[in-house]
């Protein structure tokens, strides 16, 4: 099933780089969507912004921290759409290193989760109030190596959603798979994104701007 995917910015087929923004439980692509306009800056420009949305608003049914059993078939669902997202930025010539992945609430939780599966040289990983998903100390299937990619987890440190344990525990394993990660954790902060948030995130998108790019095929 194609999902649907929202886009700003820049085409994607003119894009120097890409971010992909998922949205959390009972929002839309829309809604994550309208992070674009804080993020706007001389380095936003080249940017396409992709947006997939989830069925009904809801990427899987239960917490992001009980066996993953309990998440399916909707997690590998709602992985694959990502993977399907990744493709599109893939085929139209923008690499790796220069796509970002962003994701809020149970999108941060699913953005983390596909990166660690799928790990290699990304632009940056965003993880804004999420962890990597399944019950505590359930074995994992991680692939590949990060190779020095950024990743970012930031997180209340008493949100209603997101364990702190669970936050520090994510930062852990995305580091033995060879990320530089900043954790965050923000002192009495609600489930939300603030400032200093999307400041790493300006700054992450200056820096995958100086990736080297392919260059565009002769007509």
């Amino acid at each position: 099933m194609t999902p649907q995917i929202l886009h700003m910015g820049r085409p994607l087929a003119d894009a120097q780089a890409a971010m992909i923004l998922v949205h959390g439980r009972g929002a839309d692509a829309a809604s994550i969507l309208s992070l674009v306009p804080e993020l706007e800056s001389p380095a936003s420009a080249p940017f396409a912004f992709l947006a997939p949305e989830a069925p009904n608003g809801v990427w899987y049914p239960n917490r992001f921290n009980v066996p993953t059993a309990l998440n399916e078939p909707y997690l590998t669902a709602a992985l694959d759409t990502i993977d399907q997202v990744v493709a599109e930025v893939g085929a139209a010539g923008i690499p790796p290193e220069r796509l970002i992945v962003l994701g809020f609430s149970q999108g941060a939780s699913l953005t983390l989760e596909y990166a660690a599966r799928h790990a290699q040289h990304f632009g940056a990983i965003i993880g804004l109030s999420g962890g990597l998903i399944g019950g505590d100390g359930e074995p994992r299937h991680d692939s590949g190596t990060f190779a020095g990619t950024p990743i970012f987890l930031g997180c209340s440190d008493v949100d209603p959603h997101i364990p702190k344990a669970r936050v520090e525990q994510s930062a852990e394993m995305l580091r033995a798979q060879g990320a530089d990660v900043t954790m965050r954790l923000y002192r009495g902060m609600g489930h939300t994104i603030n400032e200093d948030e999307l400041t790493f995130v300006r700054a992450a998108m200056v820096t995958v701007l100086e990736e080297p790019h392919p260059p565009t095929p002769s007509p």
